[in-house]
């Protein structure tokens, strides 16, 4: 039998788009929304293998939680749901932003309180489109994942540790993978219960942490931060497509760059990454000039 345990917000609430951002693509093994609206995830805790199963009911949100993991789960259920985040300390300084704020106003930052769910999804992402990203993830959950604890068939639960180490190279390369981003994995694999006390740590000490390992640069760790801590400062720096978003948005003009996009969040100092997605959710990007990038595929490599 399932433990049960609930949760009620706040103020709105939209628990599908506040989980969301722990779904890497369209058929992510560890992340399913069922058809009753219903948030499926799998997890690997400090306990062992868990699945949370979330629904709203009337103005609660409800939980089951099933294996080993279950127990930590349902502790960490308000810090998954936002219950630490505090979206009265943001203000908004554009007219763009305060739109996208009064219109959503269920947004939640959530807490995972695990590194490792989030650094390698991140790390996977590096310099490859989404889609050759989320495909090694796909794949790599699939041959060497576990079935998730519970009803849902087809969730599955990433690797431990030990058994990221044991993936041979051809597997890798099978899934698309290249060998930089592989051993990146593999050295943070090696250092998992350091990297794990992160989510005790502010987001500077966090973000050091994270980056004492090499292959882990600013991009990654902040990617991996926003979910697993939950920090509403965690702003992405390098990435290829967020700053020309926000310079688009709030100016109209194409070709932001780094520097440029964190002048102009620096009025919102303490708070840049709930105004990036803000941002994002306005909806306003720049036209598209060029075609998207092809999928490359390693595994022709």
């Amino acid at each position: 039998m399932p433990a049960h345990r609930s949760w009620t917000p706040s103020g709105p609430y939209d628990l599908v788009r506040n989980l969301s951002v722990l779904r890497r693509g369209p058929g992510d093994p560890a992340f399913q929304v069922s058809a009753d609206g219903a948030v499926w995830r799998a997890s690997r805790t400090p306990q062992g293998a868990g699945t949370i199963r979330l629904v709203r009911r009337g103005e609660a949100v409800e939980a089951q939680a099933w294996g080993p993991g279950a127990d930590w789960l349902l502790d960490h259920l308000p810090a998954l749901l936002g219950a630490e985040d505090d979206p009265s300390a943001f203000t908004p300084r554009h007219r763009l932003v305060h739109q996208a704020h009064r219109r959503h106003p269920g947004l939640r930052l959530i807490r995972t309180g695990l590194v490792l769910e989030s650094l390698i999804p991140s790390i996977l992402e590096q310099k490859v489109t989404s889609d050759e990203a989320y495909r090694g993830w796909r794949l790599l959950l699939q041959r060497h994942g576990e079935p998730a604890p519970g009803p849902a068939e087809r969730l599955r639960v990433m690797p431990e540790p030990r058994a990221w180490a044991l993936i041979p190279s051809w597997e890798w390369h099978r899934a698309g993978v290249d060998a930089k981003r592989s051993s990146a994995i593999l050295r943070a694999v090696r250092a998992a219960r350091r990297l794990e006390e992160a989510t005790a740590m502010d987001l500077a000490a966090a973000s050091a942490r994270l980056q004492a390992i090499p292959g882990i640069g600013p991009w990654t760790a902040a990617e991996t931060l926003q979910r697993s801590n939950g920090t509403p400062d965690a702003i992405t720096v390098g990435d290829l497509h967020l700053p020309k978003i926000i310079g688009y948005a709030l100016t109209g003009e194409r070709g932001t760059d780094d520097a440029a996009m964190l002048q102009l969040l620096a009025p919102y100092a303490g708070q840049r990454h709930r105004a990036a997605r803000l941002i994002l959710l306005s909806g306003r990007v720049p036209p598209r000039r060029a075609p998207r990038f092809s999928v490359r595929d390693f595994r022709a490599i």
